[in-house]
């Protein structure tokens, strides 16, 4: 059966409604003929995303095989200007469109690389180096889409702004990850507040390192705030959705008092729904 380029955005679409409601709500604030390669992204990220997440008798070297393959079609694809994959016929066509830089979907495939086999991170810096290619390079990708007035000023603000998502995520799913054998909060902020992950208790030292990180992933956000204003109307208020309900779930956390063990923080969908109207409509609360 043909894949058509419809059909291939339409499966992105789905992908990122399903699996990222936050991003998705988020790009119901930009003009429509953009999402589609918001979405394009977003499929591509997740189709990577499940190779390395995959459970069962998916070992790490069938895992990697199927990465390697991954970006071999990608790139081939890229090349010929055209893909008969289901996801990468949308992403192919993005990539194009907006002259995105190939090299950021090589960095995301080597951090998808790294979780096949790197289990934790020792430094802060050590973590950031991951997140280069895993959370600040989306940011980077989305600027050709997002148009800002200068895109080397906006740069590090979208990289900031990736970090800070990622970041959220960690902090959220630290049970998860340890399911899955990853320690993603840097072990030298674990000795020095004496925490144990694997004991998955919310202990005070448990509390105190989760204010730090926090502390630490809101100055993130902070950094990330000046790009917005670099963006056209639309397009920064998609992003400050994006801003506002990822920084949600930082106050989620908060208020279930820090115990990610017990319950996942989570903004609810009429929540969502509800903060993407708003700053839709531009009426933002301050």
């Amino acid at each position: 059966m043909t894949v058509t380029l419809e059909v291939s955005y339409a499966e992105c679409k789905r992908l990122n409604r399903r699996y990222g409601t936050t991003y998705y709500w988020s790009t119901m604030v930009l003009p429509s003929v953009k999402r589609p390669h918001v979405h394009a992204l977003y499929g591509f990220c997740r189709h990577a995303d499940d190779i390395v997440d995959a459970t069962g008798d998916v070992g790490v070297e069938r895992r990697g095989a199927a990465l390697a393959d991954l970006r071999d079609r990608f790139f081939n694809d890229l090349e010929r200007g055209r893909s008969d994959d289901l996801v990468l016929k949308a992403v192919v066509h993005t990539v194009r469109a907006f002259d995105i830089d190939p090299e950021g979907f090589s960095r995301f495939l080597h951090s998808m690389e790294m979780d096949l086999t790197v289990e934790r991170y020792e430094t802060w810096e050590d973590l950031r180096g991951y997140m280069d290619g895993s959370a600040a390079v989306i940011g980077e990708m989305m600027l050709p889409i997002l148009e800002p007035a200068d895109l080397s000023a906006a740069t590090g603000p979208a990289r900031a702004l990736g970090e800070a998502f990622q970041l959220t995520n960690f902090l959220r799913d630290v049970d998860e990850d340890l399911d899955r054998g990853r320690q993603y909060l840097p072990q030298e902020d674990l000795r020095r507040y004496c925490v144990d992950l694997a004991a998955r208790r919310c202990t005070p030292s448990f509390i105190e390192l989760m204010r730090f990180e926090i502390a630490r992933c809101r100055e993130l956000y902070r950094c990330a705030e000046v790009g917005i204003a670099l963006l056209p109307d639309r397009s920064a208020r998609c992003i400050r959705a994006a801003h506002d309900l990822y920084g949600r779930i930082l106050d989620r956390i908060e208020a279930q008092g820090y115990d990610v063990f017990a319950a996942r923080a989570r903004v609810s969908t009429p929540r969502k729904l509800a903060v993407a109207a708003r700053h839709l409509t531009g009426r933002v609360r301050a």
